[in-house]
């Protein structure tokens, strides 16, 4: 019977990390969502995706954020977190242009390569053209 090493897990098997010290690829990013708290208030939600050294990509984590907005100084504690619960190295992290998340990253995993986002990018480049330019900037 083969077996794949992306299944699922089975049930109950304790999945925090997957005791995997070293991740390839780290992508982190916040998304913010409406969220009912007595009101409903715009907040980001941190989110931290893994790709395992067989390719498979995992869910290390999902924080909701503040009501200010997105931080480098709250990523740190959620880099520091991740850290903690035992990912001793990241080879490339993916994030967007935060302003310290960079060096967040780099005080977490000092080796880690920072590399940012190829979309974040591509939108942050879209702001200097006009908008009935976009669909020919935009690659196929």
């Amino acid at each position: 019977m083969h077996t794949s090493a992306c299944e699922p897990l089975p049930s109950g098997f304790a999945t925090t990390l997957r005791e995997q010290a070293v991740w390839p690829i780290v992508y982190i990013d916040a998304l913010w969502v409406k969220i009912r708290d007595g009101a409903v208030t715009n907040r980001p939600v941190y989110l931290a995706v893994g790709v395992d050294l067989g390719g498979c990509k995992h869910i290390l984590g999902l924080w909701i954020g503040p009501t200010e907005g997105e931080g480098a100084r709250f990523w740190m504690s959620l880099l520091a977190e991740l850290r903690n619960r035992g990912i001793q190295d990241v080879l490339i992290c993916c994030c967007d242009g935060l302003s310290g998340l960079p060096e967040a990253i780099t005080t977490t995993w000092p080796q880690t390569t920072v590399q940012t986002c190829c979309v974040h990018l591509m939108r942050a480049s879209l702001r200097f053209a006009s908008k009935k330019d976009h669909l020919q900037l935009i690659p196929a």
